[in-house]
C-alpha cells in the first residue's frame, strides 16, 4: 500500500465567511500558518522515521515519538475544528436531530450544555482544547480539556465538537479575553456536521 503524507485540508468556507466572529486575517494565519506547521512538522517526522529506518539508524524513539504524537494530534484536531465550523447565514444557532436530543438527555437542555461547555473551554489551562466526545461503552456525550493537542486524550472517544482555545486561534481579535472568544464561537458551530458525526457514530 502506497505511503501518503499528511495534507493540510482545504477550508469549506472562505477566509472572510465566519466574520465577524472571527477575522479574515486572524482565520487565514490560522489555517496557513499554525495548522500547516503541524502538518509539515508531522511529515518531516515521518520522513526521519523512514531514514533512519533504512540507514539502520536508532535515534531518539523517545523524542520522535513525543513530537510526531504533538503534531499529528494537532492536525487531526484543526481538522475537525474547521468542520464543524460554518457561516453564521448557514448554520443555526441551537442543535438539531439526533444530538440535540442526546444533549437534552445527558445536560438537561442545551443552555446547560453550552455553559458547561463555555466553562471547560475558558478554564482549559495553558495552550489546548475542548472537546465534546461520546463514549460507546456508556453511551453519553462528555466533556473533555485537551492540553497542547495530545495530553488528557482519553482513547477511543470520538470527538462530536471541538473548539481550539490554544492563544493563537484568537490573539488578533480578541487579545487575552478567551471568554469572548468562546462566546462568538456559538454563532458559527456547523450543527449539521456535528449531528452527522454523532449519527455516524450510533450506526
Amino acid at each position: 500500500m502506497e505511503k501518503k503524507p499528511y495534507v493540510l485540508p482545504q477550508l469549506e468556507f472562505g477566509y472572510k465567511d465566519l466574520e465577524p466572529w472571527i477575522s479574515e486575517v486572524q482565520l487565514q494565519l490560522h489555517h496557513q500558518k499554525h495548522h500547516a506547521a503541524y502538518v509539515n512538522s508531522a511529515n518531516a517526522i515521518l520522513e526521519t522515521l523512514d531514514k533512519n529506518r533504512r540507514d539502520g539508524v536508532d535515534g531518539d524513539a523517545k523524542a520522535l515519538a513525543k513530537a510526531f504524537s504533538f503534531n499529528a494530534a494537532g492536525h487531526l484536531l484543526h481538522s475537525l475544528f474547521w468542520e464543524n465550523l460554518a457561516p453564521a447565514a448557514k448554520t443555526t444557532l441551537k442543535p438539531k436531530g439526533i444530538f440535540a436530543t442526546t444533549i437534552d438527555n445527558e445536560f438537561g437542555g442545551f443552555e446547560r450544555f453550552k455553559k458547561e461547555f463555555s466553562q471547560t473551554a475558558i478554564n482549559t489551562e495553558g495552550s489546548g482544547w475542548t472537546a465534546l466526545v461520546y463514549c460507546r461503552q456508556t453511551n453519553r456525550p462528555l466533556l473533555m480539556q485537551v492540553e497542547k493537542h495530545n495530553i488528557n486524550v482519553i482513547p477511543t472517544f470520538r470527538v462530536l465538537l471541538v473548539l481550539d482555545v490554544w492563544e493563537h486561534a484568537y490573539y488578533l481579535d480578541y487579545k487575552n479575553e478567551r471568554a469572548k472568544f468562546v462566546e462568538a464561537f456559538w454563532n458559527i458551530v456547523n450543527w449539521h456536521e456535528v449531528n452527522q458525526r454523532l449519527e455516524a457514530i450510533l450506526k
